[in-house]
């Protein structure tokens, strides 16, 4: 059951069928009710006009043998006194329930009395002559000269001139209810399942139309994850409906993968070429100190070790960042960290009031040290640390008084290892990882690194970063 309802098209097409059989069957059931209702109605409407004009003979002073409604011809007939007894009743009647008496031949009459004035529940008297106006309906059956049927009785009172009081019972066939009703239900039980059917093809077929983007889209996923090729696209419908977003969408997903999958691959050739040169020197005086050692260059051994330490302490870092490890909320004062990131540095000046925000102490370190490593490269003989508050931000400014970044550069510099032609120098420039970290730990802080232009004309490097 699982498998043959496993597809969005099957489940459409079923529900789809549920809903519109149950609107059917409640429908159907309104209209059966409805119609049922109509035609007891009519029938009560006839028997009622039959019993009145009994009625009206009977208070004319028409003998009960001359009463016309006593052919049968319209329904079965009775006539009750004021005791219940049957007076008169329809030619071959044989048969009869629904009335107050089942008796079919009629009985002697019994001479009306005025006793029955004294009841006190009964009813407002009639005038002689008069015919209530006001009827009792009942369902029942009867059987004439041999035939059998349902009948819907009406009861009307008269009061006579020389008989007393009278009940007049009047019968209407209830067979054109029964036969419409069938006939109702019968076309009802043929037509609804070719309806469904109906239903059921159409929503299949449209709802196959409608997914068949999703399966080209589906197959071109597929085939992508197949070739390995980040480049190619899924089609793109031109409906303008959830379809046509779902695409691109994905599309813009796959674009934005290849880009993060070109990054890693440019981040792995170039951190490779990092750690390649470094290795390769400090193997080279390895080499050369183990035939001669009285050629060991001790300090550039040091100095490449040192260099492929902190290059691979900036690799792990990104690898933990991309990774995306979330930082701490300690709280954090900045302030205080920039006094700590400046102390022991030459011609660094730090103007900071009391700011904190919540974060991890290590990482916001590690960007305030990056950036005075990075004025402290290219600046002159000063640079200006400030700390503030600004709104709902905290804000700390690293300025130099060099020749700053030129507007073009100022995103591409918080890229990883890339330097600018002033910094490409190993010695001077570093790997090209300081800024990258710094913005991406600003990011992952809710905060963020820009470039600008300096008070003094070099460049200044402004962190913001939310307020606890």
């Amino acid at each position: 059951m699982s498998r043959l309802f496993g597809s969005v098209r099957a489940r459409a097409t079923l529900g789809a069928t549920l809903v519109v059989a149950v609107a059917l069957v409640a429908a159907g059931a309104a209209v059966l009710l409805s119609l049922r209702s109509n035609l007891i109605g009519e029938a009560g409407t006839q028997a009622e006009r039959s019993a009145r004009a009994v009625a009206s003979e009977l208070a004319a002073g028409t003998p009960y043998d001359k009463l016309s409604g006593l052919d049968g011809d319209d329904g079965p007939v009775q006539v009750l006194d004021e005791h219940g007894r049957l007076v008169a009743a329809s030619e071959d009647l044989e048969r009869i329930s629904g009335t107050d008496t089942d008796r079919v031949k009629p009985q002697p009459a019994v001479k009306p009395s005025g006793d029955d004035d004294d009841d006190d529940d009964a009813a407002e008297p009639l005038e002689a002559g008069e015919i209530s106006g006001e009827s009792v309906f009942s369902n029942g059956s009867a059987t004439i000269d041999g035939d059998a049927e349902d009948y819907r009785f009406a009861a009307v009172e008269v009061e006579t001139h020389d008989r007393g009081h009278l009940t007049v019972y009047a019968g209407s066939p209830l067979a054109a209810e029964h036969g419409a009703v069938r006939s109702a239900l019968t076309v009802m039980l043929i037509g609804f399942p070719l309806l469904l059917g109906v239903v059921a093809a159409v929503t299949w077929l449209v709802t196959r139309r409608a997914l068949r983007p999703v399966e080209g889209i589906r197959r071109e996923m597929a085939a992508i994850t197949h070739s390995e090729d980040l480049a190619r696209r899924v089609p793109e419908p031109d409906t303008h409906d959830e379809v046509a977003r779902l695409a691109s969408t994905t599309n813009e997903t796959l674009a934005a993968l290849e880009t993060s999958v070109e990054r890693q691959r440019r981040f792995v050739a170039d951190a490779s070429h990092e750690l390649r040169s470094p290795i390769a020197s400090l193997r080279t005086q390895l080499e050369v100190a183990a035939a001669h050692p009285e050629l060991l260059d001790l300090d550039g051994a040091v100095e490449d070790t040192v260099r492929l330490q902190r290059l691979a302490a900036d690799l792990l870092l990104l690898a933990r960042l991309d990774a995306g490890e979330r930082p701490n909320d300690a709280r954090v004062d900045l302030a205080g960290l920039a006094r700590e990131a400046a102390e022991g540095r030459t011609g660094v000046t730090v103007d900071a009031e009391p700011v904190e925000v919540a974060g991890s102490r290590g990482q916001l370190g590690r960007v305030l040290a990056n950036l005075l490593d990075n004025a402290q490269r290219h600046a002159r003989s000063a640079v200006t640390v400030h700390v503030r508050r600004e709104g709902d931000r905290a804000v700390v400014g690293v300025a130099d008084d060099g020749d700053g970044v030129p507007e073009d550069d100022r995103e591409r510099i918080f890229e990883r290892f890339v330097r600018l032609d002033a910094a490409r120098s190993r010695d001077d420039g570093g790997a090209g990882l300081g800024l990258a970290i710094a913005r991406d730990v600003a990011v992952r802080h809710g905060g963020t690194l820009t470039a600008g232009r300096g008070p003094a004309g070099g460049a200044l490097f402004e962190l913001r970063l939310p307020l606890v």
